[in-house]
């Protein structure tokens, strides 16, 4: 037996159960993993809320790292023993989790396995945003929204080591502080000022070449206009809500923009691609280049304060569940 976080009907954090149910058993091709730390992702609240549907009741979380305790038939290049990291195992959230081996990554010495637990879903996030959705090239002109958030933090990183300038979206003075440690190059707090007026006001209009936004509803319209003519707008989340259908007429009227609305997991579908992106990070990891913030370390059972924090945009960085 084990414990684990359940879900048994939509709705708030308060549906969340820390219950005993039975220890996988890993099936062909899967890795039994004992988990040391489970990363908390606003994709966990898409499933909870019922945004992303599941069947009934449910294990939640998608990412973490562990160490292999057992394996299924044709488990491939994994043994016993050997320490390992995913971004999509469901049932991530509790003691055990069977974990397809497709979808696992060997973790390198040089990276703890928190640390590892804690950039495999953000840290290719950033990855895939900056190198793939839009390759960034030196010179250019960025936007991030929620510069202190998880991926935030990380694709402010990633988009220095490409030479983009970055603007960064943030509520406080502190979150301010973060994402200038990070990087950006200029730092807007929407809280007190309107983010197109102080955008336009050091680069001018129409200036950026792309705006990766995982706020969504809030902010997704007002950042079309920051655009350059075929400017690209990379929606990647929607912390604040769906967005609204819009007028697709807008995207030519405003300089015949772009916009995509890309996951993650579409970037790691072949295994080529998530061994890259994975290898990639741990490297920038291994040599300092890329700093990895876990702003709070939550007991697993208490998962249900993990996420109104979360939700409530309390955290900075990269927020834990731990066994």
């Amino acid at each position: 037996m084990m414990h684990a976080v359940q879900v048994p009907e939509t709705g708030g954090p308060e549906v969340l159960e820390w219950v005993t149910i039975p220890r996988p058993e890993p099936g062909p091709g899967e890795l039994l993993v004992q988990v040391e730390a489970a990363g908390l992702n606003f994709i966990d609240t898409y499933h909870r809320i019922g945004i992303y549907q599941m069947d009934m009741p449910f294990t939640l979380g998608l990412e973490g790292a562990g160490t292999i305790v057992a394996t299924g038939a044709d488990a491939g290049e994994f043994e016993v023993g050997q320490r390992v990291a995913w971004a999509s195992a469901s049932g991530s959230f509790a003691e055990f989790v069977a974990v397809p081996s497709a979808a696992a990554v060997h973790v390198p010495d040089s990276v703890s396995l928190d640390i590892a637990a804690a950039v495999m879903l953000q840290g290719m996030t950033a990855h895939y945003l900056a190198k793939d959705t839009y390759p960034l090239d030196p010179g250019e002109k960025c936007l991030i929204h929620a510069g202190a958030g998880g991926v935030g933090l990380l694709l402010i990183q990633v988009a220095k080591l490409c030479g983009a300038e970055v603007f960064a979206t943030v509520s406080t003075d502190e979150k301010a502080v973060l994402a200038t440690e990070a990087g950006a190059d200029h730092v807007i707090k929407y809280t007190e000022v309107d983010f197109v007026e102080a955008v336009e006001s050091i680069a001018g209009p129409k200036a950026l070449d792309v705006v990766y936004d995982g706020v969504g509803a809030a902010t997704f319209d007002k950042g079309l206009h920051l655009l350059r003519p075929r400017g690209l707008m990379a929606l990647f989340g929607q912390a604040s809500g769906v967005v609204d259908p819009f007028d697709l007429g807008k995207l030519a009227r405003l300089g015949s923009l772009y916009v995509t609305r890309p996951s993650l997991f579409a970037y790691i579908a072949e295994r080529s691609d998530l061994e890259r992106r994975a290898a990639d990070v741990f490297d920038w990891i291994a040599a300092g280049k890329l700093d990895v913030r876990i702003g709070a370390r939550f007991p697993m059972s208490q998962a249900e304060s993990a996420q109104r924090a979360l939700e409530g945009r309390e955290t900075t960085g990269k927020v834990l569940l731990v066994p």
